[in-house]
């Protein structure tokens, strides 16, 4: 069962609630019978294992396979050539 948070408009005190999804929201603050507002806040979630990412997915298409390989082909090209020219300099 998921924990609330709720807080006091009129005192401001903070509480926190286990509530099944279905029960109703509290309304009444406890301790001076104020109104009761329900606080969001950032969850913090890790995901682990595979599936996750973009290149966890299983068997690439074609068409996302050729545009990937033809930029890693003229990457490797352009480097090589590099590597080709720095060496002759160099030598």
């Amino acid at each position: 069962m998921p924990t609330y948070q709720y807080q006091c408009t009129e005192c401001g005190e903070g509480l926190e609630a286990v509530q099944k999804f279905t029960d109703d929201a509290l309304t009444e603050c406890p301790s001076c019978e104020g109104r009761l507002k329900k606080v969001f806040s950032a969850v913090g979630i890790v995901f682990k294992g595979s599936g996750f990412y973009r290149n966890d997915s299983r068997g690439s298409t074609s068409s996302g396979s050729s545009s990937s390989s033809s930029s890693s082909k003229s990457e490797s090209s352009s480097s090589s050539g590099d590597s080709s020219k720095a060496g002759s300099s160099a030598a």
